[in-house]
């Protein structure tokens, strides 16, 4: 299993949404950027996402589950890029800000404080243990 990062702005996508999907899940797509793109192909069923609210809260808010992996993305015109089906798991009870995770020495590689603008990214499983404890799950 991997792990990954996913971001929504919560005006267009929300966690709360993403909970009324549920069990059949929800398309992630509208994904736009080449390196994002690449990461949905790598994701496999199973694999559990931290859902991130950007832009407005700059936060991780939730984890879901992908339960089909990637497919052409109906949203592109152009037949280039591709969608993944998740799941809402949980909410969680503590969302972790952006401001708390930079200040955390041990995820300074992460991609979301590299990258900022990357949608869709791979956290490796010390992070990913890390960020669930700074959540109190």
């Amino acid at each position: 299993m991997q792990y990954w990062l996913v971001k929504s702005e919560p005006d267009v996508w929300s966690i709360d949404q993403q909970k009324k999907a549920g069990k059949k899940g929800a398309a992630w797509d509208g994904v736009r950027n080449y390196q994002a793109a690449k990461n949905l192909k790598n994701m496999k069923k199973g694999d559990l996402c931290f859902f991130y609210h950007s832009n407005i809260g700059k936060e991780i808010v939730g984890i879901v589950k992908v339960i089909k992996e990637y497919y052409a993305d109906k949203t592109d015109q152009s037949g280039r890029f591709v969608a993944v089906t998740v799941k809402f798991l949980r909410k969680l009870d503590k969302p972790i800000t952006l401001e708390k995770i930079k200040k955390n020495k041990q995820l300074s590689h992460l991609s979301l404080i590299k990258q900022s603008r990357l949608s869709v990214m791979p956290i490796d499983s010390k992070s990913w243990k890390i960020l669930n404890n700074m959540s109190k799950i």
